[in-house]
């Protein structure tokens, strides 16, 4: 099985390919493609690597697929005695999220070895 843990919007959150996660707002419109870069761990074909605090080379693609709003919550303050009652409300922007690809971001390319002999000149 194949998860990473990413950072975004100073949260934590444990995704594999296919997954639907809700995290705060990001910025784009539907069907935009997310890259996220802060990846902490991951776990491909039975092994683990862990960052420092990130990996450096790996990201995780995912498709934006609606912008919405979470529930309600109603915060209340009361002090006794002096008839002091506040009541407010706040409902988080939030972002859905299908991840499509968990990857690295570097290209893997044949590479070529070359050797160059080094000229040595003398000056008097």
């Amino acid at each position: 099985m194949k998860y990473a843990v990413i950072k975004t919007g100073g949260k934590q959150y444990k995704v594999s390919e296919g997954d639907v996660i809700e995290v705060d707002r990001l910025e784009g419109k539907e069907n935009d493609k997310v890259i996220f870069n802060e990846v902490l761990l991951l776990v491909s074909e039975g092994k683990v690597k862990i960052g420092k605090p990130i990996i450096s080379g790996e990201k995780v693609e995912g498709k934006l697929l609606a912008q919405t709003r979470g529930d309600k919550i109603r915060v209340s303050k009361f002090k006794s005695k002096v008839r002091y009652r506040r009541v407010t409300g706040f409902r988080a922007s939030l972002s859905k999220i299908q991840i499509e690809k968990i990857g690295s971001t570097k290209e893997e390319k044949p590479v070529k070895k070359t050797t160059k002999k080094k000229t040595v000149s003398k000056k008097s």
